[in-house]
């Protein structure tokens, strides 16, 4: 049927796809080939000394990492963060790419980093941040984590999750390049999956990055941001029945 290559998140690894991966394999058996990727520094590729690749070498290794799979006519999926690779990648090899998928996937403007996105007040305080759910000024990184991931989880499985994290850092360069180019995405297949009960990404937001990265299909899922672990049945339909 198809071949999926998945790209997690900032502060994330390929880890966070098991669950979705597993889904797709009850769902469509052998007819779908899955490959979660780690981002230098995450997952199978912690512990790299990444403070020295670049945007593009970044993107080629990831592309790399698909071709060295044997995966063709590929769906990639990105979830938040990785929302600002997957049009450089596609740009890389657009041959190799039959649709691209990006879930609760953030994409700043041109000029603006990941970090001048996000700003550093509360949501709704500036129209051109996203802003944080909870006041920075009074909570530490864990407890915004909490409320930003982990609102639609049971409480052991938030602890679990959360205890997760940590350990994965993607490059440097992701939090300091700000010249993002999507617009050869208009001429290509583009998904959107929006979350309901996202506090990271708030769905309004969602629907300004799906309209920036050129979503020809926005798709809605009443699912906070970690979308792929609280409801991975539901991704795994949506992905199977964006991949015909």
């Amino acid at each position: 049927m198809a071949d999926f290559a998945f790209l997690h998140g900032g502060g994330q690894g390929g880890w966070v796809w098991a669950e979705t991966i597993a889904a797709i394999a009850r769902q469509a058996g052998d007819a779908a080939r899955c490959l979660a990727l780690d981002a230098p520094g995450c997952g199978a590729k912690r512990g790299r000394e990444t403070d020295g690749i670049g945007w593009d070498a970044l993107n080629r290794e990831l592309v790399e990492d698909i071709e060295a799979a044997g995966l063709r006519d590929v769906i990639l999926v990105g979830h938040s963060q990785a929302g600002m690779n997957l049009p450089d990648m596609a740009a890389i090899r657009p041959g190799l790419f039959r649709r691209l998928v990006f879930v609760t996937c953030s994409a700043p403007l041109a000029g603006r980093t990941t970090l001048d996105q996000v700003g550093e007040g509360l949501q709704g305080e500036h129209p051109d941040q996203v802003g944080w759910p909870v006041d920075p000024a009074t909570h530490t990184m864990a407890e915004r984590y909490r409320v930003m991931f982990c609102n639609d989880m049971a409480p052991v499985a938030a602890g679990a999750f959360l205890a997760r994290l940590g350990a994965d850092m993607w490059p440097r360069v992701c939090y300091t390049h700000r010249d993002w180019h999507r617009d050869h995405l208009a001429a290509m297949p583009v998904s959107y999956v929006l979350c309901l009960k996202d506090m990271s990404l708030p769905p309004a937001w969602q629907e300004t990055f799906a309209a920036r990265l050129h979503a020809d299909r926005i798709i809605r899922i009443d699912a906070g941001h970690q979308v792929m672990n609280t409801r991975p049945q539901a991704l795994a339909e949506v992905l199977l029945a964006e991949a015909g």
